[in-house]
């Protein structure tokens, strides 16, 4: 017993006690030191304080303070700058009203600056798409057959809902799936990395970028072919072009075959 209360005794026991608790608090230290030096250094970007500036300004009223949502509008966070840069370049928002869907206006009511300083800002509340560099959606260099498989990756993926000459179509409870006609290709692109609205969101490892790079070469051919005259009926496909010969071809010969029947009831 007196060798075991010696023991507890040590007078090394309480320096040795210390040094352990100064090497954990370092270790804590150092694991959490990094973290606030991100947080501190996104608060100073003078980007992202513009960004918060605007954002409070214009969207934090459906958005939420920091980003959070509200029972008007989605969470922002984790959606990165590429849906800012989507959503604000394609003028649809901020939103005039709230409806069903944003549509796609002409002019953005936002310089480009304050779109990148808003999507700076969105980007530092978590992590998500970034606005992409041009080589990731640029058509040039692709062949014709490279085109000519776009094209089938669209009809596969893309024109259930955006008809076959991507001219949009409706969708259920009032929303639609917009064209593709004027949209300039980083927005596609952002389009397919974000998932807007309605669309799902096509990730790289699903549908990587030189995919998305014949799609757009695609939609771009399509919108630089001729229109050799005649009625289009819509660009909607061979079901609107069935549809059209069932009602007028077929509706025409029943009714030329009733007129000549009637034509020869009379003679008799």
């Amino acid at each position: 017993m007196r060798f075991l209360s010696s023991r507890r005794r040590h007078p090394a026991a309480k320096p040795l006690t210390l040094l352990l608790a100064l090497f954990l608090m370092g270790a804590v230290y150092s694991v959490v030191t990094p973290a606030q030096q991100s947080v501190a250094d996104s608060n100073t970007n003078p980007q992202v304080v513009q960004g918060k500036g605007l954002y409070d300004v214009t969207c934090s009223s459906c958005h939420g303070l920091n980003g959070e949502g509200t029972s008007q509008a989605p969470s922002l966070i984790g959606v990165g700058a590429a849906a800012v840069d989507f959503q604000m370049g394609t003028r649809r928002m901020p939103m005039a009203k709230p409806a069903a869907q944003a549509p796609r206006n002409s002019a953005p009511e936002y310089s480009e600056s304050e779109i990148a300083a808003i999507g700076a800002y969105v980007a530092s509340l978590g992590a998500g798409p970034a606005v992409p560099d041009q080589s990731k959606y640029s058509t040039a260099g692709l062949t014709d057959e490279e085109i000519a498989r776009g094209g089938e990756l669209f009809r596969t993926n893309c024109s259930a809902c955006h008809a076959i000459e991507a001219r949009g179509g409706a969708l259920s409870n009032g929303a639609y799936a917009p064209s593709l006609q004027g949209v300039s290709s980083k927005h596609i692109y952002e389009a397919l990395r974000t998932g807007p609205q309605q669309m799902p969101l096509f990730s790289e490892g699903a549908f990587p970028d030189k995919d998305v790079q014949q799609v757009i070469g695609y939609l771009t051919a399509l919108e630089e072919q001729p229109q050799h005259g005649g009625l289009d009926l819509g660009g909607l496909g061979p079901v609107a072009e069935g549809l059209f010969g069932w009602i007028i071809g077929i509706g025409g010969l029943v009714l030329v075959a009733m007129w000549l029947a009637k034509k020869g009831a009379r003679a008799r």
